[in-house]
């Protein structure tokens, strides 16, 4: 997700809480570009939860498992 997808996100959020809101074509624009910034955290997320290790008191490593 860039910044320029941020800042748009931001920009059609202030718009929505004044009188003037949202046509329909932004509030479409705005649904697609809240979609993909939830998807990129969820990736982001699982693969951070993926990298992470858990170290035992015996020093062995366990990787976290899938529930």
């Amino acid at each position: 997700m860039t910044q320029e997808k941020i800042a748009r996100i931001n920009e059609l959020a202030a718009k929505s809480r004044t009188q003037e809101g949202l046509n329909e074509q932004e509030q479409q624009e705005q649904a697609i570009l809240r979609r993909e910034y939830i998807d990129a955290m969820k990736h982001s997320l699982k693969t951070q939860l993926d990298r992470t290790v858990i170290v035992n008191s015996d020093g062995t490593r366990t990787k976290l498992a899938k529930k």
